[in-house]
This record gives structure tokens, C-alpha cells and sequence, in this order.
């Protein structure tokens, strides 16, 4: 049995209006959420035009798609993404002859879109998670819609079909979680590394810190959860109320100090030729479903945003350099 996608209603009525607006066809993404039981969609966004390229001349054969453009758009779009969204497939709005094609080009797309991803991510996938991402598919012409999906750890995956469900205000009573994590990390620059490269070096200091981010203890609401249990458990449920608002909690992060004393520490001494200094506070939210959602998947979703926003701003920041002091001042 295929998955079945979850689907805000107002997609509906945007994919339409691309449809009957572009042709021969469109590209877009899909926003929205996995979860064990079902997924969510809540967002749908086309790709857009290059500033060169104007709507007449796409052109008219899905082979000449600009793969590098969609990837581009993907990781731009998955920095804007508050935790616990992700961009969870692609779609493709085409004429009726250009249909039979349209399943090798999806398929492609959602690949390089995971590969672009999955590079940029400081944090590893957990064992129990959803690989499978959708690849929907619109005939402009007869509006038949199309959804199947891949499962992106297996290169070698074939598709597989799934539902696609029309719902009204799918996350209007969704619930978020908020916290501020104050960041101060120092990260020497080895003098032994090549070119002394700042991006390398920073990358390490991260992946240091965020092993710490993923060790740590999340308060919610003041309370240690166990990570089993309902997120929703001891909320009290107004009376009458059909919960239509997003519910609010409040998360501290503990990190440890130190490694504890069952590890024997010893210091090692490096030559550097200076060092960088990451300071400030990281404010991150996270939104979850609320068909019974669990601690850990609430959890894992703020760990992922905490640690996506810094590594997000250090990648901006080594990019808005490259573009001011050009490539060959990169170090």
C-alpha cells in the first residue's frame, strides 16, 4: 500500500491557475511535512523563470529542464523553511504531449533535489525515518493528477503510487515550538590546513556543536518528556473549542559543559594562524502535525531548525564574500 498525502485545499486552486497560465509546462515544489502515519502538503511553489528567460521561450521538451536552476531554487526555499518543513517532492503541470515524459523528468528531479539537500545538512537522517518524497504529476489539459513516489536512499527505486487528499485549513491547529539558543562557539584555523579554508574549518566547528545540539536535553514547558509519549498529553483541551489555533510551547535547550568524568579528557596542542568566533542567539521554531505526534518528533524537528539556521547563516555569509571579493580572495 502506497503513502497517502495530506493535501491544503488552496494547492488545488494554485496548481490550477499554473495550469491554464503556462504551457508547455511547469516546474514547482512541494512543501509540507513527513510523518510514520501520513504525510502533510501545505505549500506548493513553482519554480521560478531565470531573469534572461521570459514565459514564451520555456522550452518544449521536458529532456532540456534546467536541473541545476530547480536544485538551486530547492536549497533556497529549504533555508526559509521553518523546523519540522521540508521540501517533500516535485511536481510537473504539462501538456497531454508531453506526458509520457513527464515520469523519467520527475523522477531526476527528485533525486538531484535530495542530493542538493542532503549535502548541505550538518545532521544524519534517523534509521525509522521517511525516505519516500512525491512526484506529482498534471495533465494541463484534462487536470488528471498523478502522485507516486520515490524512496530517495535507494538509487535504484522505482515508483510507487500514492493518494493525493484534498483538505481544508490542514494546519490551522497545528503546534509549534519556540526557544532561543545562545551560541558562542570558537573555531581555530589550523595553519596546516590548505589555504587556510574558512568554509572547511567552519564546517568542523559546526559539526562539533551540533553533536552537542543533538546530545542535549529539551525542556518543554519546563518538563523533561519522555520521548515516547504524546506531545498533546496533559494539554487541557478547552471546552467546545475546536482548536483551530496553533498551540505554543515554550523549549530550553541544556547542552552539556563537559564530556563527564567516565571520559578521560586530554588537550592537544595546534599551531593556527587564527581562529573565528561565532556569537549571538539563534531564535527557532518548529512546527508539528497534530494527529497524535509524538515528543521525539517534535524535538527532532527543533534540533534540525537550531541547527539548519546556523549552518543556513554561515553558508550565506562565505557566499555574500565570494560575491563581493570574487573567488580568488575566497580565503
Amino acid at each position: 500500500m502506497g503513502r497517502t498525502y495530506f493535501v491544503e485545499e488552496a494547492i488545488g486552486q494554485y496548481l490550477s491557475d499554473l495550469s491554464t497560465k503556462l504551457k508547455p509546462y511547469v516546474t514547482g515544489l512541494l512543501i509540507g511535512q513527513c510523518s510514520p502515519q501520513r504525510d502533510y502538503v501545505i505549500r506548493a511553489v513553482r519554480t521560478p523563470p531565470k531573469e534572461e528567460q521570459k514565459e514564451e521561450s520555456i522550452p518544449s521538451k521536458l529532456a532540456s529542464i534546467d536541473e541545476e536552476w530547480i536544485t538551486t531554487h530547492a536549497s533556497q526555499v529549504s533555508r526559509m523553511l521553518p523546523g519540522g518543513l521540508v521540501v517533500l517532492g516535485v511536481f510537473i503541470i504539462a501538456t497531454p504531449e508531453l506526458s509520457k515524459d513527464s515520469p523519467n523528468a520527475l523522477r531526476k528531479l527528485i533525486f538531484s533535489v535530495e542530493k542538493s539537500l542532503t549535502k548541505r545538512r550538518l545532521w544524519k537522517p534517523a534509521e525509522e525515518e521517511v525516505s519516500d518524497r512525491a512526484a506529482l504529476q498534471i495533465c494541463s489539459a484534462t487536470k488528471k493528477v498523478v502522485c507516486r513516489t520515490y524512496d530517495v536512499q535507494d538509487p535504484r527505486s522505482s515508483a510507487k503510487p500514492a493518494d493525493w487528499k484534498y483538505q481544508s485549513a490542514l494546519s490551522a491547529s497545528w503546534l509549534a515550538l519556540d526557544c532561543t539558543v545562545n551560541v558562542n562557539i570558537h573555531i581555530p584555523l589550523l595553519a596546516t590546513s590548505p589555504n587556510h579554508d574558512l568554509e572547511k574549518n567552519t564546517k568542523n566547528g559546526l559539526n562539533r556543536w551540533s553533536k552537542q545540539i543533538e546530545d542535549g536535553v529539551f525542556l518543554i514547558n519546563g518538563q523533561i518528556k519522555d520521548d515516547d509519549t504524546e506531545l498533546l498529553e496533559g494539554h487541557k483541551k478547552l471546552r467546545g473549542s475546536t482548536q483551530s489555533s496553533t498551540q505554543f510551547s515554550d523549549v530550553k535547550v541544556l547542552t552539556q559543559l563537559s564530556q563527564g568524568s567516565s571520559h578521560r579528557s586530554t588537550a592537544t596542542v595546534q599551531v593556527c594562524s587564527g581562529s573565528i568566533n561565532l556569537k549571538g542567539a539563534v531564535k527557532c521554531r518548529a512546527y508539528i502535525h497534530n494527529n497524535k505526534p509524538k515528543v521525539k518528533e517534535a524535538i527532532q524537528a527543533l534540533k534540525r531548525d537550531i541547527i539548519n539556521t546556523l549552518s543556513d547563516r554561515c553558508e550565506i555569509l562565505f557566499e555574500d564574500m565570494i560575491i563581493n571579493e570574487g573567488p580568488h580572495k575566497k580565503s
